[in-house]
């Protein structure tokens, strides 16, 4: 049965505007969906709490996802803290949500294929019953049947559109969907699991793509993940980081590409730097990159 969730806000003291939700007819308290926030001239939600019991920790994942769990677990803390829930409305993005900040605007993008995986599970229809999966394309099946295709390899606007139907205001629907996707999130084991199977491949193939392009077989996997980070980020652009490994000795590799973007980013540079620092001195981040396997050794 699919959930009916009822929304209810409240203004604090200084202003600030929260969302609840509460699913009708059942017992469960209500919960945390986000907070109402202006950018630029756009309006949306932010969520970017963190719970102990929903943040992505690579020591829980390693048994399945083996070194990769570590590898992407310093872009998943300097993005949202690691938190499963994080979730934003109010950029071009119009909705992202997880803890690498999927974001949707992009067609076969990182939360359109998210998005998919998560429809395949058996409780999807709870969450989004008016969504479905078809030919591996995500739909939407209106009260008369009808079924009208919402992205495609050019366009997910109608996606967006759906997820979140402007920036202007906050609106109901857009607070339906951003409940929905926290609730799954707090209450499905496998939701967050493809969360973290979906961000390790993305971070597989981005190495694979990154490695025949800047030759990156015998790096250090500080090295490799430097590069990772930073085109994930979108601080840096191929040439600059060419640039940067242009260098026989990888130590000084690793602190040029630390250059890159920290006009802008010095506090996230700052983050990820201490995070492989630890993983170095425990010795997880000891490995090299293999291309022609698409692994660490």
């Amino acid at each position: 049965m699919a959930y009916d969730f009822k929304i209810r806000s409240e203004v604090n003291t200084k202003g600030k505007t929260s969302y609840y939700a509460k699913i009708t007819g059942s017992a469960d308290p209500e919960f945390f969906v986000a907070y109402k926030t202006k950018y630029q001239e756009r309006f949306g939600l932010y969520n970017s709490s963190v719970s102990t019991n929903l943040v992505y920790k690579a020591s829980d994942y390693v048994g399945e996802f083996g070194f990769w769990a570590y590898f992407i677990e310093a872009t998943a803390k300097v993005e949202s803290e690691g938190s499963f829930l994080c979730l934003n409305t109010y950029d071009r993005a119009f909705f992202t949500f997880g803890f690498m900040q999927f974001a949707t605007h992009v067609p076969n993008g990182d939360f359109v294929r998210f998005f998919r995986k998560l429809l395949t599970l058996p409780n999807a229809l709870d969450y989004f019953p008016r969504l479905r999966l078809t030919s591996g394309r995500i739909f939407y099946k209106s009260d008369a049947g009808t079924t009208s295709q919402l992205e495609n390899d050019t366009s997910t606007v109608k996606l967006m559109e759906y997820l979140n139907p402007t920036t202007n205001e906050v609106e109901q629907q857009e607070l339906i969907c951003s409940a929905r996707f926290v609730h799954w999130a707090s209450n499905d084991e496998e939701h967050r699991r493809i969360q973290v199977e979906h961000s390790i491949s993305l971070y597989k193939e981005n190495m694979r793509r990154y490695s025949k392009r800047l030759n990156l077989n015998g790096y250090p996997a500080k090295v490799c993940f430097m590069v990772c980070d930073i085109l994930h980020q979108g601080r840096g652009t191929y040439d600059r980081i060419s640039y940067a490994l242009d260098t026989k000795d990888h130590e000084e590799a690793f602190e040029n590409l630390c250059t890159i973007g920290n006009n802008h980013y010095q506090s996230r540079i700052d983050g990820v730097k201490a995070h492989v620092k630890r993983l170095e001195q425990s010795g997880i981040f000891n490995k090299t990159y293999h291309a022609d396997t698409n692994e660490f050794m």
